[in-house]
């Protein structure tokens, strides 16, 4: 991808090919950013993967805090419907979705794409906070309860700063689903306005019949860049917060 950003369209189809452009041309940045609106495309994309990312965290410990730490009869039954729907593709409830987000009158809006992340936020999200909240003491609780703090203040002031490793976790692997995420945007959005990076770069593909490749390329590397960075700076506690998950190989 790096090299043939780097290549004219006749060097890129050369036999035989060039690992190193022979010729480097910077010209397929410019052109291949300034063919379609890839500025709103990645303004959109923030946006969207933020939003989703501060629900899917938030809402995945919130259910997590609650099967670890409250029990009754149906515990066992919820947990195992809980881990059933990991198997789930998610192709088999996208029509049912759909069909309901229609209803709703939120098709062509990013409310189908939000509101999911605010409401449980993945089932092995989930399931990752529940195994470190089991992990943690309940001595803690007991603790925060004789000192008067109700479930939320131990959930918020406790609960949260101890599962660090894990927030960062399950933080890089929402935020790299959502930025790279293409088949849900492009089921909900219509408007050309409201395209995710992902979406974009197939409608560039499209939109101009003669495929470029050099500035598919260039487009495709700067808006893999952010995710790159992301994963890498926050490698350590993503690992991290795997392993103490008891998730490990």
């Amino acid at each position: 991808m790096v090299s043939t950003s780097f290549k004219s369209m006749r060097e890129i189809f050369m036999v035989p090919p060039t690992l190193i452009p022979k010729r480097p041309i910077l010209d397929n940045y410019p052109k291949g950013w300034g063919y379609s609106d890839f500025t709103t495309y990645t303004k959109n994309t923030v946006l969207l993967a933020a939003t989703a990312t501060i629900g899917t965290v938030f809402s995945s410990a919130f259910v997590g805090y609650g099967f670890a730490r409250f029990k009754s009869r149906l515990s066992g039954l919820l947990t195992v419907v809980l881990l059933g729907t990991i198997m789930l593709p998610s192709q088999v409830t996208i029509v049912p979705q759909y069909i309901l987000f229609h209803r709703l009158g939120m098709i062509d809006t990013y409310w189908p794409i939000i509101i999911p992340a605010w409401l449980g936020g993945g089932a092995f999200n989930i399931f990752l906070f529940i195994q470190f909240f089991r992990t943690i003491p309940r001595e803690l609780d007991e603790a925060a309860e004789i000192d008067g703090a109700s479930s939320l203040q131990i959930f918020t002031r406790i609960m949260l700063p101890t599962v660090k490793p894990v927030i960062l976790a399950v933080t890089v692997m929402s935020l790299v689903y959502h930025w790279n995420d293409f088949f849900t945007p492009l089921i909900y959005l219509s408007t050309t306005s409201k395209y995710t990076i992902a979406v974009g770069l197939q409608f560039f593909q499209s939109a101009y019949g003669n495929i470029q490749i050099g500035q598919m390329m260039a487009v495709s590397l700067v808006t893999l860049l952010p995710v790159l960075v992301t994963f890498f700076t926050f490698q350590r506690y993503f690992i991290q917060g795997i392993k103490m998950s008891g998730l490990k190989s």
